[in-house]
């Protein structure tokens, strides 16, 4: 069973209508409760708002929040009445989230005054025009003119559950852009019939109840809290739990699960490596949880956190746009991701060539590194892609030949399970020499003094790339210079050509909302940066590595020009 196999006739605006009348635990924010009848008594009220506001076009709400109550209540507001919610990311500033809201002609903006001045004043497209806070169609949800419009329609709409439009499984319901950790991020298109059905198979897959409590404290704007943590708790009625702040925290992640009796929880990128590094107490494992799923989570992360934390861990593959999916077995090895459907493959993506399997040796160490790395491709089309907006070229690119090109980079083993190896702009070229990013960094994480280790390819002056790492280091921990080199030098499976030339040494990676590190301002920064970046003239696993100076600066500079 994967995520987006088909299923009986379903939209998320159904699975709300069916908690009318449900005065089980729905929602819980902070000390604040509320049934399943009351979010939907809350949803319909705002149904009635958006309504009023809305011209003509697309029916688009943008919704620029944290995790708060309003931002559910939204979700099941335009669920229920068949609008469509495009999730505005904070991250974004200034003229590119602009871009993003013109580009997905949002008609509404609902936002809060700390939200409101990252697009105050600018024009936001035909739909919303210039964001003011007097605007019809910006609501700032912490003002009195929201509160008393809210309170106007709650009397006008009457009924707990607003009468439903016309929806079907293919209206679309969502507009989520990708992450856009190493290129521009795009609008996928999802339906209500999609996210509905991957709510109820990932509610099926965890034995989700009523009785459950799930912790959604990835930002709701992407696509794992979505359907990894909103959809399911709505199919199977669970609660709901919103992080105590609004947003993701390390510290208050135990906390959260004691204070609500969190029995599930979603993640993606690297939320684990940050829970783990809070001080760990005796106790830690004398808590509700129960499951956690997710995805790019480091493999002794995963093992670790589990351990700790007393729950099972999942750790799978997904993307936003869904046309590929790689699900966990209980014999998937360490270290890979699972199986696939018949029709996934691992190609060149050059030639479209299968590439031949993974070979290890006794240790589980990769050997042909280069050879069995390839993009992950779906030969049937990617059944759960469902496009993106107004973007024929990005889609083109996504179905060349009738395949869907996830643009990641893996490798398969002989046994037929999946390996990560980092994103297709995570090719490094060096010495003629073609290889992944991923297994690089893995390789520099067993170091015991990383936390973290990102790889990427910045120029080489004559051709080609070189290598460059970024590195996070334990609490405590400083860079030892002949320690990483000694590292380096005892690792069998770091390749000859794979050895960074560059260390960034780094007190916090720059991250997305998500926990997904920003490649590519790593890589635009490359040495040129304010962290202390160490490097050795020869490349090589072994050789000596000593702090970048002005005058290697110059030089560098220079033979690049």
């Amino acid at each position: 069973m994967t995520w987006d196999d088909a299923g009986p006739p379903v939209t998320m605006a159904a699975l709300l209508a069916a908690r009318a009348g449900d005065e089980r635990p729905g929602l819980v924010f902070g000390a604040h409760r509320w049934s399943w009848d009351d979010v939907l008594r809350e949803a319909s009220a705002r149904s009635a708002v958006a309504a009023r506001r809305l011209g003509d076009g697309p029916a688009h709400v943008a919704v620029l929040l944290d995790n708060v109550p309003e931002y559910a209540w939204w979700l099941s507001a335009c669920a229920l009445s068949g609008l469509v919610v495009v999730g505005a990311n904070p991250t974004h500033r200034g003229p590119d989230l602009a871009r993003d809201l013109a580009h997905t002609r949002c008609q509404l903006l609902v936002t809060d005054a700390g939200h409101l001045p990252l697009v105050e004043g600018l024009d936001l497209g035909s739909g919303i025009g210039t964001a003011t806070r007097d605007s019809s169609r910006v609501l700032v949800v912490d003002d009195d003119a929201y509160a008393t419009a809210v309170d106007e329609a709650a009397g006008a709409a009457g009924a707990p559950v607003p009468d439903i439009a016309p929806v079907e499984e293919s209206t679309l319901g969502y507009l989520v852009f990708t992450s856009g950790t190493s290129g521009a991020p795009k609008a996928c298109r999802c339906t209500q019939g999609r996210l509905a059905r991957i709510g109820v198979i990932v509610s099926q897959m965890f034995s989700l109840g009523a009785d459950d409590v799930c912790l959604v404290s990835m930002p709701l704007f992407h696509s794992n809290a979505l359907m990894a943590g909103w959809g399911p708790a709505v199919a199977a009625g669970a609660t709901v739990a919103l992080p105590s702040g609004g947003r993701f925290s390390a510290s208050g992640f135990l906390p959260d699960v004691r204070r609500y009796g969190v029995t599930y929880f979603n993640y993606v990128g690297k939320p684990l490596s940050y829970v783990l590094a809070t001080a760990p107490e005796p106790d830690d494992a004398e808590n509700s949880l129960r499951t956690v799923f997710g995805n790019e989570g480091a493999e002794a992360d995963v093992i670790r956190f589990g351990e700790r934390f007393g729950c099972t861990v999942i750790d799978s593959y997904g993307s936003t746009e869904g046309g590929a999916v790689v699900t966990r077995t209980p014999d998937t090895p360490p270290g890979a991701l699972g199986r696939a459907p018949d029709g996934t493959m691992v190609v060149d993506p050059e030639t479209g060539r299968e590439r031949p399997p993974a070979r290890f040796d006794a240790d589980g160490r990769l050997l042909n590194a280069e050879e069995a790395t390839g993009e992950l491709v779906s030969t049937t089309g990617g059944a759960g892609f469902e496009g993106y907006w107004e973007n024929e070229e990005a889609e083109q690119a996504r179905l060349r030949n009738g395949w869907y090109w996830t643009g990641d980079l893996a490798y398969r083993d002989t046994a037929g399970f999946f390996y990560f190896a980092g994103r297709s702009g995570d090719w490094l070229r060096v010495d003629g020499e073609n290889f992944a990013a991923a297994p690089v960094a893995r390789i520099l994480e067993r170091h015991p003094g990383v936390r973290l280790a990102v790889v990427y390819a910045v120029p080489d002056p004559a051709v080609g790339d070189q290598v460059m790492a970024a590195l996070e280091l334990h609490e405590g921990e400083e860079f030892d210079p002949e320690r990483f080199a000694a590292f380096l030098a005892g690792q069998p499976d770091l390749g000859t050509k794979w050895a960074p030339r560059f260390v960034r040494v780094c007190p916090g990676l720059p991250m997305t909302a998500t926990a997904k590190v920003l490649v590519r301002e790593l890589r635009q920064e490359a040495w040129r940066c304010g962290d202390p970046v160490w490097w050795t003239p020869e490349g090589r696993a072994g050789s000596t590595y000593r702090l970048l100076a002005r005058e290697d600066l110059t030089r560098l500079d220079a033979a690049l020009a």
